[in-house]
């Protein structure tokens, strides 16, 4: 029988309730129950296989003797086969629950990991990768489903800190995978990477499916009543704000998929920086949207999610106009800095707010348009650069960055006419 990690309802609204462990505690999760840590351990290794495919990339495309052109519509499959399953994964958590498809899908994607060095050609990758999407798009849907409820029940928004695991398995992935590069095929790096997934779903996924989390009836310190969307605004209208989350989502995956496909170009050709010093420029960007995630929790504890978001979108949207426009590389670098620490914690709150104002579907309505963003920024910014440059196309980062805030205080005004 699952246990059950169940929290009570408040009817103080205090946070400084003792936290305890056990089954049906009495109070709120202790700071890292064995569900908490099986769930880090599945953001981690969501980043970790995505990151390891990522740098065997070109590789793959000499296998298969794809032209850029080709190669670019086989890489959208992933994100029409993550696209493509979203709801439907939704629905099957709603059925079957968070814990036992986030451990399914996971087994999809590990074994769908190995399977692109098998392709021979552009129309076999682009079909291996839409299974690796698939597999790719229920994890998110899984993981992030399983972290609203389990911040619910932690009475912490802890959303930040999960998806800084995403982002310390992404690094630890594409910096294995560079040392791995020269030294393995494609085939046995992906293999090994699908083999050592697999081991870490079943060690994460037992306590996973072992445990329950009930998410409490009252208010929670995460989601404190003038931060929180009432219940009321949930019977009345969820979907148009949890639509309007997903803009926010879609705005920062715009960045991050921009930031990732042309910040070294950028650095390279405009500022003429070197290789070393174009990839430590989109190492530095990383490394501050992962030491945004970590500090997220206390953030959002100490200021709240809206003002967060807000001063995030804000950050983001200054820092890249400077890395955008400013001829300067020290300080274009400092840019990067400033949109990492600016992104890095948009996304995650947005996805918690869906998944608290309408469950699993609000993850992955949420999630859709979030990758939505992050389809389109890349070639979007490739298609103003032919027209003005690309110093000029990057200002489009800056300005979705600011009107992830608008819409962000937007949702946070209608939950509040709603609550009076």
């Amino acid at each position: 029988m699952p246990q059950i990690y169940k929290t009570p309802a408040s009817t103080s609204g205090t946070t400084d309730t003792p936290r305890t462990t056990g089954n049906t505690g009495g109070g709120r999760l202790s700071a890292w129950p064995p569900v908490r840590i099986a769930l880090t351990a599945f953001f981690a290794l969501d980043g970790f296989l995505f990151a390891g495919w990522v740098v065997r990339i070109p590789a793959i495309k000499s296998a298969v003797h794809a032209s850029a052109g080709e190669l670019g519509l086989a890489l959208l499959c992933v994100s029409v086969g993550a696209v493509l399953v979203m709801t439907w994964v939704g629905r099957l958590c709603l059925r079957f629950g968070n814990h036992p498809v986030t451990v399914a899908s996971a087994v999809v994607l590990c074994a769908s990991v190995a399977l692109p060095p098998q392709a021979h050609s552009v129309w076999s990758l682009g079909g291996v990768l839409l299974l690796f999407g698939a597999g790719y798009g229920a994890v998110n849907v899984g993981i992030n489903s399983a972290a609203v409820d389990l911040v619910a029940a932690a009475r912490r928004p802890v959303m930040p800190a999960f998806h800084a695991a995403y982002s310390l398995g992404g690094l630890i992935g594409a910096s294995l995978g560079g040392l791995l590069a020269t030294h393995l095929s494609p085939a046995r790096h992906l293999g090994l990477m699908a083999v050592f997934g697999l081991a870490v779903t079943v060690a994460a996924g037992v306590p996973l499916v072992r445990h329950r989390v009930t998410v409490p009836e009252g208010p929670t310190a995460a989601e404190p009543s003038a931060e929180s969307a009432p219940t009321s605004a949930a019977v009345r209208g969820p979907m148009l704000l949890v639509l309007l989350l997903g803009v926010v989502a879609l705005c920062d995956a715009y960045g991050e998929g921009a930031l990732a496909d042309w910040g070294t170009l950028h650095l390279s050709a405009d500022l003429h920086a070197t290789a070393s010093v174009a990839a430590g420029g989109f190492a530095a960007y990383s490394l501050a949207m992962t030491a945004g995630r970590l500090s997220g929790t206390r953030l959002v504890e100490r200021f709240g999610p809206t003002r967060v978001l807000v001063t995030g979108a804000a950050v983001a949207s200054g820092g890249m106009l400077v890395a955008a426009l400013s001829p300067w590389l020290p300080l274009v670098l400092a840019g990067f800095l400033l949109v990492g620490l600016g992104l890095a914690n948009i996304f995650p709150l947005a996805i918690d707010r869906a998944g608290a104002l309408n469950g699993p579907k609000g993850v992955a309505t949420a999630s859709m348009l979030g990758y939505g963003g992050m389809v389109l920024g890349p070639p979007i910014i490739g298609f103003l650069a032919q027209g003005v440059g690309l110093p000029t196309a990057l200002v489009s980062v800056a300005v979705l960055a600011g009107l992830a805030g608008v819409a962000a205080l937007v949702v946070r005004r209608a939950a509040g006419v709603s609550e009076g």
